[in-house]
This record gives structure tokens, sequence and C-alpha cells, in this order.
């Protein structure tokens, strides 16, 4: 399981270093500056997220398989999805009502974390 979300979270980073870079490069002159900012948002908490992945990867391998590891990983990669996701669209599209979707995605993130917590505190 380890080397799933180790590979995952590279995975998740390779894109985000993308994305952000298309968002610096592609974008400033496209998008209006609320929607950028939106995007560079997504972008911050994609390469944060990203980084969560891989730590609990690293995490998994030191302390075992756990249904909490699990739970957390699969969490924080609908946060990815869903929050940044959402905000990448909402700014490439102009659609101000995707911006609903955000939300279910931070609340994803917070789910993630809490679950690492659980199994740091089960075996602390």
């Amino acid at each position: 399981m380890f080397r799933n979300y180790v590979r995952l979270g590279a995975a998740a980073m390779l894109l985000a270093v993308a994305l952000g870079a298309f968002g610096a490069h592609g974008l400033k002159d496209k998008i209006d500056a609320s929607m950028l900012s939106a995007y560079e948002t997504g972008v911050q908490y994609h390469i944060a997220h990203a980084l969560g992945l891989i730590l609990i990867g690293l995490l998994a391998d030191k302390l075992g398989e756990s249904k909490w590891i699990s739970r957390a990983g699969a969490f924080i990669v609908a946060g990815i999805v869903l929050f940044s996701g959402s905000l990448y669209i909402m700014a490439v599209t102009g659609i101000g009502k995707l911006g609903i979707i955000t939300p279910f995605g931070g609340v994803a993130f917070l789910i993630g974390w809490a679950c690492l917590a659980a199994v740091a505190g089960k075996r602390g």
C-alpha cells in the first residue's frame, strides 16, 4: 500500500507543477485576476496535499497497513479532485457556479487529515 500512495503523491505533484506552470504562463493574460487567483489557490492546495499523499505512503510503510491510513489517502485524493479540480475548471471556463463543489473537497481534506490523526493516535 505505501508504494501506491508514494507513487500517487508523486504523480499528483507532477500534475500540480505542470498545472501551476500552465496557469502562470498560459492563463496569465487570458483570464481575469480573480479567476487566476482561484486557479492559484487550487495549485497551492494540490501541491500541499500531493506531499500529504507521499507522507501517508511513508507512514503506511513505517506503521503498517491500516484502514485509517487507507481512508486518509482516499479522502486526500478526493479532496484534490474536488477542491483543486473544481477551481481549475471554474477558472478556465469562467463558470462561477462550479465553486459550489470546492467546499466538498475541503471537507474531504479535513476528513483525510482526521483519519491520519486517528492512526497516529492509535500507534502512539
